[in-house]
């Protein structure tokens, strides 16, 4: 099934860039420009990127355990209290 008309990208092609790493309307744009034309598609992107087969939570908690992985966030300690003082 179509998701854009315009480009002819099928639902199939979507989700296949989403387990290559798009997880926004944007990544898929850039990967098979999707969504760049009258934009009808963008909902469908949408609504296809929500229900994958990887949960956005467990995507979140990937993103997390990259950070913390990167040289020079080790100095951060004395931050605990910025989310009180907001």
């Amino acid at each position: 099934m179509f998701v854009c008309n315009c480009f002819g990208v099928t639902e199939a092609q979507v989700q296949q860039h989403a387990e290559n790493g798009a997880c926004t309307p944007r990544q898929i744009a850039s990967a098979c420009k999707a969504g760049t034309d009258c934009g009808s598609c963008v909902r469908r992107i949408q609504a296809i990127l929500g229900r994958g087969a990887v949960p956005r939570r467990e995507r979140a908690d990937q993103r997390a355990t990259t950070l913390t992985g990167i040289d020079g966030l080790d100095g951060l300690e004395g931050l605990e209290g910025l989310e009180e003082a907001a």
